[in-house]
């Protein structure tokens, strides 16, 4: 079963038509699973409040949530020690790693560079 980690960046770029977004749907859908935070949706939200547009439920369909049952503090040490990053884009790779005992077995699908080269880092697929 393949699994991605979804950063919020990917559904924005598909929901506002952005330049990656043909791209972006394809890649989402060689998966059997995609998986985020629930920060994804307060971060999805915000950009439709700030673009002033009605978010498309269907477009958090098909998210399965990692709810973490306790505190990230391991993961987010190991997120920084690959490198830094602001404190949403590390909450989104500490989830991911919370989910993943071993990063290689999962991808992580973001559009953030620094974001990307630090998943890199940590062993996930892109």
């Amino acid at each position: 079963m393949s699994v991605a980690y979804v950063d919020t960046s990917c559904l924005v770029a598909i929901a506002f038509s952005e330049r990656n977004a043909t791209a972006m749907v394809r890649r989402l859908s060689d998966f059997d699973e995609l998986v985020s935070s629930n920060l994804l949706e307060s971060e999805l939200r915000s950009a439709f409040a700030r673009e002033r547009v009605e978010l498309p439920v269907k477009l958090l369909a098909s998210i399965a949530w990692i709810l973490p049952d306790r505190p990230l503090s391991d993961e987010i040490t190991r997120v920084l020690s690959a490198g830094y990053l602001r404190g949403a884009d590390c909450w989104h790779l500490a989830t991911a790693l919370y989910l993943a005992d071993e990063p290689a077995s999962i991808s992580f699908l973001t559009l953030d560079d620094a974001q990307k080269e630090i998943a890199h880092a940590l062993g996930f697929k892109g």
